[in-house]
């Protein structure tokens, strides 16, 4: 099983995006995670979909967006035009969960669903063999820099075990509080997408940063 960093734009300097972009891009990752938020749903307001579009012009990485929204469905098509390879909406933004997934296959892109820590594996139960993604959150969402939630590690272990018989195609991503030590952790429990924000851009070497954390993921899974 390949692990995968995803570095988090929320933690990079805004004032020289094109610049950390490149960077992590230089450094061998592989895809970007862009977290978009309303100030409704979470508790922050972050990008819409001209930055993604900005971003586009000076970036080959696939880019992993996660609509942190109310009513995603209004914007996926806007973000996709921008340049969006993977759509994630959460679970608990929408009312017609099902109707968005197949809006989104719809617009040529990859779908995943996310899922708040408290928020149960059992609602997934429809709507998995669906999916190219699981986002599991190890945060409650809306801010970066926060600590990782433990308690979401039996939730992956859980969730990889059901995926092997319902969806084996289906990856599990993680984000929030990951670093080094986490890293062992989550791809221990199953984790094959880690999104790391903090840990790679508040650092004096994002990119040494960025290898380390992937090593760390990757001997973990060797052991």
């Amino acid at each position: 099983m390949a692990i995968t960093i995803a570095p988090s734009i929320l933690s990079a300097d805004f004032s020289r995006l094109g610049e950390d972009v490149r960077m992590i891009q230089n450094a061998g990752a592989e895809m970007l995670h862009i977290d978009v938020m309303d100030g409704h749903f979470v508790p922050n307001i972050t990008i819409g979909p001209v930055v993604v579009e900005s971003l586009r012009k000076v970036s080959s990485l696939k880019f992993d967006v996660h609509l942190m929204i109310e009513n995603p469905e209004k914007y996926a098509e806007a973000f996709v035009k921008a340049g969006a390879d993977h759509i994630t909406i959460s679970l608990e933004s929408t009312r017609h969960v099902h109707r968005v997934i197949q809006q989104i296959k719809s617009l040529g892109v990859t779908v995943g669903v996310a899922l708040n820590p408290a928020t149960p594996l059992e609602t997934l139960t429809y709507i998995l063999q669906e999916l190219d993604m699981v986002l599991l959150m190890t945060v409650n969402p809306g801010f970066g820099g926060q600590k990782f939630i433990q308690a979401v590690l039996p939730k992956i272990i859980a969730l990889s075990e059901i995926l092997k018989e319902v969806n084996p195609l289906c990856l599990i991503e993680v984000d929030g509080g990951i670093n080094m030590d986490t890293a062992r952790l989550a791809s221990r429990a199953g984790a094959e997408i880690l999104v790391a924000g903090a840990a790679v851009f508040n650092t004096p070497d994002p990119g040494q940063s960025f290898k380390d954390i992937l090593q760390a993921a990757e001997e973990e899974q060797d052991s």
